[in-house]
């Protein structure tokens, strides 16, 4: 059972790449570092100030959840720095939801462009 789990976790944080899994005792986080990552999502919208930076994707993110899972819009919470995107929660299964369906999202420039038309600037 325990390799089992192993393994399904190790699928886990290949399918979010590059955004990274962290489970504190009673809090769980997804994050991101590599904020190159879909710099072009950004670079639609630079003319407004959008840099690409851990804020612009917590903006992003929200439209995101608000669009796309507007459920877990009071169970999903950010805490965006400039350099790194956090997205946190104590429910597990809703932050594993969030992260593996927004990163499928970002992977889609269509979709994620849309989404990225409904965020604010921070």
């Amino acid at each position: 059972m325990i390799e089992l789990r192993k393994i399904m976790d190790t699928v886990f944080e290949q399918a979010i790449a590059p955004f990274f899994w962290v489970a504190h005792e009673k809090r769980f986080s997804a994050c991101l570092s590599n904020l190159d990552y879909q710099s072009h999502i950004f670079a639609t919208r630079a003319d407004e100030g959008f840099e690409g930076s851990g804020y612009d994707w917590g903006s992003l993110a929200l439209a995101f959840l608000e669009i796309q899972l507007p459920e877990l819009k009071n169970i999903v919470k950010f805490d965006p720095e400039g350099s790194m995107f956090v997205a946190y929660s104590t429910d597990e299964n809703a932050l594993k939801k969030f992260i593996t369906e927004f990163k499928k999202s970002c992977e889609n420039s269509e979709v994620i462009l849309k989404i990225f038309a409904h965020a604010e600037l921070d």
